[in-house]
């Protein structure tokens, strides 16, 4: 059954999370110039996550694309230096026989959450594998099971959606591709965020999240799903796929694709925030959404698993009152962007999306969005720390804006 939004946009928006006063939201969640010059990278860190010549600080913008049409599909067809298309021996970031989990907004409805019709073409553009896709995709989100649109958490099945046909939910499209004969699901870990497992390895089946052991510098307690899909599919988020008797890290493969919004506490939801739909809070007392303001985020993709791509939906963004959004309040800007580097794509977009939008809209707290900011309470100050948690795990990212290279794909 598809859930309905409650009518709180205006309570929300205008007051509680505009200000950033009382409860906020923990919602899963954001220039020309030379390459970044890399530094050596161990192979033990990146592999199976994607290729080394995957990396880079290019910023990929696809315009004028509304996510029905074939936007998509271009702005994935023109990566440079890697294909999407893993073949043979070859450089690529998805393989035939891959497991792709896609990790999409859904705690908000309306304009809160991934659009759906970018997530059809994706998803399309997936099982249009030229050696034919024998894998599985997963689209999956940790609402936490509190706050969002109906103040319970997640959605995958809003009857108020962020697409062209406002009733089209992610689970809408995980079916109609079912239909079809793909392996495509939905799982909302929100379901799950409240069970403590343990892993494959340890002899627990059980559906739910895996939490270590201690607190790390920035707060963090390190947590992630662990779950059994429709198709028998045996999924950790952070060991890969299970066999039976071991792990296939390389197989998993996580493609991290959040809408760019404004947010009340962390000022941008963008490739970084989006990764607060990974751990528990519950099962960790609120570690991980207390961790965002002091690099929690970067620590969560560096100690569980580090996404091949991030695609940035920017088709409407909310410039002021995020993390929810209402169809009113949302601006469009039909452009969608993508980068093997979550931190350099939030600058970029933070900069010169988001920002010109807020002031536009007059929102008084665009000057808090700036990711040149170094002030504590501004987006800036924790996307620098986060950026340094990626980098401690050798995972290279730069906030550097002469070391970002942004392509216009035609």
């Amino acid at each position: 059954m598809k859930r309905r939004l409650l009518p709180l946009w205006a309570v929300l928006g205008a007051g509680i999370l505009a200000t950033g006063a009382g409860i906020l939201s923990p919602e899963t969640s954001q220039s020309s110039g030379n390459a970044m010059k890399l530094a050596s990278v161990p192979e033990r860190t990146l592999a199976g996550i994607f290729p080394a010549a995957a990396v880079g600080a290019t910023v990929f913008l696809k315009e004028n694309t509304d996510g029905t049409d074939d936007g998509v599909a271009k702005l994935l067809g023109g990566l440079e230096g890697v294909s999407f298309y893993k073949r043979g021996n070859a450089p690529g970031l998805i393989g035939p026989e891959d497991v792709v989990l896609i990790k999409i907004n859904s705690q908000w409805a309306e304009r809160g959450g991934t659009n759906t019709d970018l997530l059809k073409s994706l998803i399309q553009y997936i099982v249009n594998h030229p050696d034919g896709f024998r894998g599985e995709v997963i689209i999956a989100d940790n609402g936490q099971s509190m706050f969002g649109s109906q103040r319970t958490g997640g959605s995958l099945d809003w009857d108020n959606t962020n697409s062209k046909d406002r009733t089209q939910s992610a689970q809408d499209v995980a079916d109609f591709f079912e239909r079809q004969g793909k392996k495509v699901s939905g799982v909302l870990w929100d379901k799950l965020t409240r069970t403590r497992v343990g892993e494959f390895d340890s002899r627990d089946t059980n559906d739910g999240f895996v939490v270590e052991d201690g607190a790390l510098s920035t707060g963090l307690v390190v947590s992630y799903a662990k779950f059994t899909t429709k198709y028998g599919t045996r999924v950790s988020f952070k060991k890969g796929i299970w066999d039976g008797s071991r792990y296939d890290s390389e197989k998993l493969k996580v493609i991290n694709a959040p809408v760019l919004k404004s947010h009340g506490q962390y000022q941008v939801t963008g490739a970084m925030k989006s990764y607060m739909g990974t751990p528990s809070n519950s099962l960790t007392n609120m570690a991980p959404h207390n961790s965002v303001g002091r690099g929690g985020m970067g620590s969560q993709m560096a100690n569980t698993r580090f996404p091949v791509l991030n695609i940035l939906d920017m088709i409407w963004i909310t410039p002021e009152g995020g993390p929810g959004s209402s169809y009113a309040r949302a601006v469009q800007k039909n452009m969608i962007a993508a980068s093997t580097d979550p931190v350099a794509l939030d600058y970029w977009a933070s900069k010169n999306v988001l920002i010109p939008a807020a002031q536009a809209a007059g929102n008084r707290r665009a000057v808090s969005m700036d990711p040149d900011g170094t002030e504590p309470g501004s987006f800036g100050y924790w996307l620098r720390l986060s950026m340094a948690e990626l980098q401690k795990a050798n995972i290279p990212a730069t906030m550097d804006e002469g070391s970002i290279t942004l392509r216009r794909i035609p």
